[in-house]
Parts: structure tokens; C-alpha cells; sequence
């Protein structure tokens, strides 16, 4: 939640989060399954009910918060929301829909199932392609014929309003100029993720991306700002 209050004080209106579900199916926020990494304990979220991970306190000090707590915490902000496993996507459904934000959140998740399953449940939400849609796309963009190749990438992102990707995946470069104007044409934003460096930040948003996922909205908004002038 500090790092969400820190971003929106710099002036993010977006922010990104990742989810898992607990045993007791609440939606909490994690990019990790487990608690290893950030304090050694071998446990899952998912073998944890919520009273335990209220316990768990991250640096000795913050509390890991559910999807609806940082929702209704920054009701001003939008949210990308990616959901990390197929347990979650009741719980973030239902998180979603108790703080009536579907207006204000995207969907998205490397499973392309897990993704449609929760855009199923909330009619109207916005949502970015999921790996399988990527690739089709990609693939799609091969093709020498520009209306055929058109008609192809506009069916593999067929109801997604982004693409959300890293620029290089091993030696393919996936965030091009030519691809970034292509996916715009059909109505499709390029986010490129995680960008901390402000050279790197700049050379992309002069590429034409749309949104860039950092750990430094400080930085990147100082770049957006000499950006758009």
C-alpha cells in the first residue's frame, strides 16, 4: 500500500499489481505465490487463510492488503490487474465487483482462460491480450498481405484494448515501431514492461508506446512529461 500511495503522490494515475487467493478465497495482493522470497517463511498464500496473512508483516511493517482494501484505498486510481492463478480469478471478480470498480480496472494474465474467464464475469472490463494472443498477433504480422495480415492481428486481439509485453523476449525484439503503429491502427495500447531506466523509458515512448510498467513512476512521469512536452 506505501508503494501504491508513493506512485499516486508522484502523480501515477495508473497502477500495477499482481494477485493470488488465499484458502478462504479472498483476493490479496502478490506477485509471489508463497512468502519465501520476502520473509523466508515456506508457506503459500494459498494454504494460508486470510487471518494468517493479516499476520505476516513485510520489512517488519507492512501489511500484505486484499484486491478490495487497495481498491477502495485509492478510489481516484486505475488498476492492472494481473491474475496470477487460476484461484484467484473468483476472488479478484468479486473484489472488483464489491468496490465497483470494473470502470477503472484491466484484466489481464499470461493464461489466456484464466483471463476471458474473469472478463466473462465482468461485462464491460477492460483487458489486455494474454500470451496466446500475443504470439497470434505476432505471428499474424508476418504475413505479407496487408489486408489479410490486418484482418489476422485484428482476430487475435479480438476485445483487448493493450498489449502488455517486455521489449525483448531472449533474441526476438517484440516492441518495434512498426508493431506499436500497427497494434494502434486497430485500436490497441503497447505497454511495455518493467522499464526503470529514464534512457530506456525515453527511446520507447519516442517508439510510440502508450504505457510503460516501472518501479519508478517518479522517473517515468518525468519522462512522460519532457515527452509530450
Amino acid at each position: 500500500m506505501s508503494a501504491f500511495a508513493l506512485a499516486v503522490s508522484a502523480g501515477a494515475t495508473y497502477v500495477e499489481t499482481d494477485v493470488h487467493a488465499t484458502r478462504d478465497g479472498i483476493a490479496v495482493i502478490s506477485h509471489d505465490p508463497d512468502l519465501t522470497r520476502l520473509t523466508g517463511r515456506d508457506q503459500r498464500l494459498l494454504d494460508l487463510d486470510l487471518s494468517d496473512v493479516r499476520a505476516v508483516r513485510l520489512d517488519g511493517e507492512h501489511e500484505i492488503p486484499t484486491l478490495d482494501e487497495a481498491l477502495d484505498a485509492f478510489p481516484e486510481t486505475r488498476f492492472n490487474i494481473d491474475l496470477k492463478s487460476d484461484e484467484a480469478v473468483a476472488p479478484a471478480v468479486r473484489a472488483i465487483a464489491r468496490v465497483r470498480a470494473t470502470d477503472r480496472v484491466l484484466i489481464t494474465s499470461f493464461d489466456h482462460r484464466r483471463r476471458r474467464r474473469a472478463v466473462r464475469a465482468l461485462p464491460g472490463v477492460a483487458t489486455s491480450a494474454s500470451s496466446r494472443g500475443i504470439a497470434a498477433a505476432m505471428a499474424a504480422g508476418l504475413v505479407p498481405f496487408p489486408r489479410l495480415r490486418r484482418s489476422l492481428v485484428r482476430r487475435a486481439l479480438v476485445g483487448c484494448g493493450a498489449v502488455q509485453v517486455p521489449e525483448r523476449k531472449g533474441p526476438v525484439r517484440i516492441v518495434t515501431s512498426a508493431r506499436v503503429a500497427e497494434w494502434a491502427a486497430l485500436g490497441v495500447e503497447t505497454h511495455v514492461w518493467t522499464v526503470n531506466d529514464p534512457t530506456d523509458m525515453a527511446r520507447l515512448l519516442a517508439v510510440g508506446v502508450h504505457g510503460i510498467v516501472t518501479d519508478r513512476a517518479d522517473l517515468a512521469l518525468e519522462e512522460v512529461r519532457r515527452h509530450i512536452g
